[in-house]
C-alpha cells in the first residue's frame, strides 16, 4: 500500500466519522420535532415560495434539494414543474421518515426520489442513478445550519454544468428591521443550532469575482432573508 494509498483512506475515514456525527446530531434534534417541523417553521421560514416561483425548472430538468427535510419545497416545487425531474437529500433519516410521509398523501412517491447523504460529498449519478447532471442545486434554509457550507457551495459548483444553478433562500441580516426583533431572532436561532452567516453572501461575491459565476441578490422582508442564485460560467 502507497503512502498516498494511505493518506486517501485516512482522509475518507475522518471524512465519514464527520459525517456520522453530523447525522447523529440531526437524527436528534429532528426525532420529534420533525412532526410539527412544517406547522412551527412556515411563521419564519419566509421567501422559500418567492424563491420556487423564481427556479423556472424546464423540462427534463434534474433538480435537487439539499436539506430537504420534510420535503415541504420539492412537492411545491414539482407542482409547479411537473415536467422536470426532482431529487431530495438530508443528512437525518429522522426527517426522510417525515418527507416519505408526505410523498405518500401528495401522492408523490413516484415522481420526488429522497435518499440520506450530505452536502459536501453526495455523488447524485450514484446517489439517484441518474446518467445527467442537475441543473439546478437548492438550498433553503439549510446553509445557515450546514456546518461545512463553504465546502457545500463549492461541492455544488463542480456538480452543475455551465450554466447550472444554485438556488439560496436563507436568514438575512435583518439590516431594516427593529434591533431588538433581530437580537431576538437570532438568539432564537441560536438555539436550535441556525446562525445567520453573512459570509455566505462574501463568499457568493467572491466567486463571482473570480468569474465562476454570476449572482443575483434579492433581499426580502426588510433584509430579513435573502434569495440567491449563483448561475456557472
Amino acid at each position: 500500500m502507497t503512502a498516498s494509498t494511505v493518506q486517501n483512506s485516512e482522509q475518507k475515514s475522518g471524512q465519514n466519522s464527520g459525517e456520522d456525527q453530523i447525522k447523529q446530531n440531526m437524527d436528534k434534534m429532528y426525532r420529534r420535532t420533525r412532526h410539527i417541523y412544517d406547522i412551527t417553521r412556515k411563521y419564519y421560514l419566509l421567501g422559500r415560495d418567492n424563491l420556487i416561483e423564481s427556479i423556472d425548472a424546464n423540462e427534463g430538468e434534474n433538480i435537487c434539494e439539499v436539506g430537504c427535510g420534510t420535503a415541504r419545497n420539492l412537492i411545491k416545487i414539482a407542482q409547479r414543474y411537473p415536467k422536470a425531474n426532482f431529487y431530495g437529500l438530508d443528512a437525518s433519516d429522522e426527517m426522510l421518515k417525515t418527507a416519505g410521509h408526505n410523498l405518500e398523501n401528495a401522492k408523490m412517491a413516484q415522481t420526488i426520489t429522497l435518499k440520506q447523504a450530505y452536502s459536501q460529498s453526495f455523488q447524485p449519478d450514484e446517489l439517484f442513478n441518474i446518467d445527467k447532471p442537475l441543473n439546478k442545486i437548492v438550498f433553503s434554509y439549510a446553509l445557515s445550519i450546514i456546518l461545512p457550507w463553504q465546502e457545500s457551495i463549492d461541492h455544488a459548483l463542480e456538480l452543475l454544468p455551465e450554466g447550472g444553478e444554485i438556488h439560496i433562500v436563507d436568514f438575512g441580516g435583518q439590516d431594516d428591521l427593529p434591533k431588538a426583533f433581530s437580537k431576538f431572532i437570532f438568539w432564537w436561532l441560536k438555539m436550535f443550532h441556525v446562525f445567520y452567516k453573512p459570509e455566505i453572501l462574501d463568499y457568493l461575491k467572491r466567486l463571482e469575482v473570480e468569474k465562476k459565476g454570476t449572482l443575483d441578490i434579492t433581499h426580502l422582508y426588510k433584509g430579513y432573508t435573502y434569495r440567491a442564485v449563483f448561475k456557472k460560467i
